[in-house]
């Protein structure tokens, strides 16, 4: 079984800004696990575990990607994804042109022939910047909430389907497929 999922690239010079920002707003960063620069992505469609001989079947089934054109994107603001009342996320909420949505509804559709279920929930364009353990400063939290940063607008003109292999440090990311877009 193979782990997949579909995501836009985000340019380097941002994830390197978005690096930026987060040391100037926690300042005690070098403390906490953070997620890797190269593995800062916006995820459009978690496809999770697949036979491992349909790789290529995906892989091709998804050149209808390369018809979108550029996204125009920004950054907006931190917040924090709960699990049994507890932060357990922290990201970076991202404004996307809204034809991304439908993309992701395209690609939702899409692998539902592959007995992948439709996500039901509405997106929400987001980058996971940090996993939280429960044991860091409880400061860390209202610190984020209360960021403020100025928008950040920038175009991305990549989505990757990617292959990602759990590891006991964490998960590794393989680009599968790139696809350029007009």
């Amino acid at each position: 079984m193979t782990r997949l999922f579909v995501a836009l690239k985000i340019p380097d010079d941002v994830r390197s800004r978005i690096l930026e920002l987060r040391n100037e707003i926690y300042p005690d960063y070098k403390k906490l696990k953070w997620e890797p620069e190269d593995k800062i992505h916006l995820t459009l469609k978690f496809i999770g575990e697949i036979k491992t001989e349909l790789v290529d079947e995906i892989a091709g089934s998804l050149d209808f990607i390369n018809e979108y054109g550029k996204f125009r994107c920004g950054l907006r603001q931190f917040g924090f994804f709960y699990r049994k009342g507890r932060a357990s996320i922290l990201w970076l909420g991202m404004y996307v042109d809204k034809s991304i949505d439908r993309l992701v509804f395209k690609l939702n559709t899409h692998f539902e022939k592959y007995s992948v279920p439709a996500e039901r929930r509405e997106f929400k364009p987001h980058l996971t910047l940090l996993r939280l353990k429960g044991y860091e400063d409880p400061a860390l939290i209202q610190i984020f909430e209360e960021a403020e940063i100025s928008s950040f607008d920038f175009t991305a003109n990549e989505i990757a389907l990617f292959k990602s292999t759990l590891k006991p440090w964490g998960s590794v990311y393989e680009e599968i497929k790139n696809f350029k877009l007009k």
